[in-house]
């Protein structure tokens, strides 16, 4: 039976996936009013200050630890807070939100191969299968099992945005390996530090990258009727999901946790529910199966003490 702590961990990492799925939803609509360089350099800069507020009031010495891990906090920041969310936003802007919905499903099965690559550690037959899956649910609630093609996009603009989406969540990837890696710190304290540490190097891309006309600064005429949207995301999808997130990684361990991330796409149809759009059969089947992989792997990782206990 899971324990209290467990299933705090459960619900924290279920309110990151409903609060990562909003973002999806009000993100589209500051797309048009923000590029993906400044939408992921506004979200963290105002994210970042809340941030600050609250490592101040309840982390414990948490500039020594900044200065003590700056060159790693910086690195894993970047991988998540840049990569991941420049990536993601600039490939869905090139391709499908279904593709993209899918992709975003393979990142525990990036996972489990990345810390078999890295680690030297096999994934156990049980755990890898649930990440399959998971996966071949997210794809049956994105509809690419007889859904909506990309006849109207052309396939070279769609294959770049999925390469670009694909890209960027490895950095979540390698963003989730660094919490475990570093476990004198906080859940608080790896989310604000990491911001910290990689805000400054977020701010001289999107200057750089306004000069080299890339990007496109917006006016304060422009942000001045978005920015309830801006601050939504900065407290709710951004700051609370991540320390959500990283709490629940670090109840339950990175391959766990991140097996989480598949009801994103299903959240979201939740979220459509509430708005009058309910789902259809196949939306529902593929819930089923994201369902039963996490069930899946629950019972493996449940399995182990048993099996190491008899050992």
């Amino acid at each position: 039976m899971p324990t209290p702590f467990a299933l705090l961990a459960i619900a924290a990492l279920l309110f990151a996936t409903m609060a990562w799925s909003s973002l999806f939803f009000i993100g589209q609509s500051l797309l048009g009013v923000l590029d993906p360089v400044w939408f992921t350099t506004l979200r963290y800069t105002l994210a970042t200050l809340g941030l600050l507020a609250l490592v101040q009031l309840f982390g414990h010495t948490p500039w020594r630890k900044l200065v003590l891990h700056a060159r790693r906090l910086t690195g894993f920041g970047l991988a998540g807070y840049g990569a991941f969310s420049l990536l993601v936003f600039i490939g869905l802007a090139h391709s499908l939100p279904a593709h993209g919905a899918v992709i975003m499903a393979t990142i525990p099965l990036s996972a489990l191969l990345v810390r078999w690559a890295l680690d030297g550690i096999r994934p156990a037959p049980r755990a890898l299968a649930a990440a399959l899956v998971a996966f071949t649910g997210v794809a049956l609630v994105a509809g690419l099992f007889g859904g909506a093609g990309a006849a109207d996009k052309a396939a070279s603009s769609v294959l770049l945005g999925d390469l670009l989406t694909l890209s960027g969540t490895l950095g979540w990837v390698f963003y989730t390996r660094g919490a475990a890696s570093l476990p004198e710190l906080s859940a608080l304290e790896y989310t604000a530090l990491t911001a910290v540490a990689s805000l400054p190097w977020l701010l001289l891309f999107a200057a750089a990258a306004s000069l080299a006309h890339l990007a496109t600064p917006p006016t304060l005429a422009a942000l001045g009727p978005v920015w309830p949207k801006l601050l939504y995301i900065a407290a709710v999808p951004t700051v609370a999901a991540a320390l959500a997130f990283n709490f629940g990684v670090r109840r339950l361990g990175a391959p766990s946790g991140t097996l989480f991330l598949n009801f994103v796409p299903v959240s979201a149809l939740v979220i459509s529910a509430a708005l009058g759009s309910w789902p259809r059969p196949h939306e529902l089947g593929g819930a089923l199966l994201v369902g039963a992989a996490l069930w899946l792997n629950a019972s493996s990782s449940a399995s182990k003490p048993a099996r190491q206990a008899a050992a």
